[in-house]
């Protein structure tokens, strides 16, 4: 199971890092053609924003990985420890929930877009760009509930 959670990583970091590298180069092609060439790439705005949609979703996962996001702590500051343990169990749990149901709504709105089959950029359909909303909270949603377990076993 760990090495099934290793590759997985591993598919999450190289993503957010070509997603990263890719905007980069596609920002510093426009500007090289647009200056030098008068032309571009018609469709760059709309995958740029893909981008921007991907790479925010999958740092977010990354976060949720390392448990490393967010957190309004000022409350745990003053419990004792076993008060700051049950609070991360039920904020985990709660996060979960939250996530997953999102998760469940990304779903229909996916299938909408894939109902309505409109293209995003350069005859890629929309559905395929905005299936990481779906997925990507799903995975925190199970992500946030296994830190909540692991809260609850130590």
């Amino acid at each position: 199971m760990a090495k099934i959670f290793r590759i997985l990583h591993y598919i999450e970091d190289l993503t957010l890092v070509l997603a990263v590298l890719g905007i980069l180069c596609l920002a510093v092609g426009q500007i090289v053609m647009r200056n030098f060439f008068d032309t571009g790439f018609p469709w760059s705005e709309s995958f740029a924003r893909v981008l921007v949609l991907w790479i925010a979703m999958l740092g977010a996962l990354i976060a949720a990985r390392r448990n490393d996001h967010i957190n309004i702590d000022a409350i745990n500051r003053f419990l004792p420890v076993r008060g700051r343990q049950t609070i991360f169990v039920l904020t985990n749990f709660a996060s979960a929930g939250i996530c997953l149901i999102v998760a469940y709504y990304g779903v229909e709105f996916v299938s909408y877009e894939f109902e309505d089959n409109t293209i995003a950029f350069a005859n890629v359909p929309t559905w395929v760009c905005q299936a990481i909303l779906p997925i990507g909270f799903f995975l925190m949603g199970t992500r946030f509930f296994l830190h909540g377990m692991r809260g609850c076993i130590g």
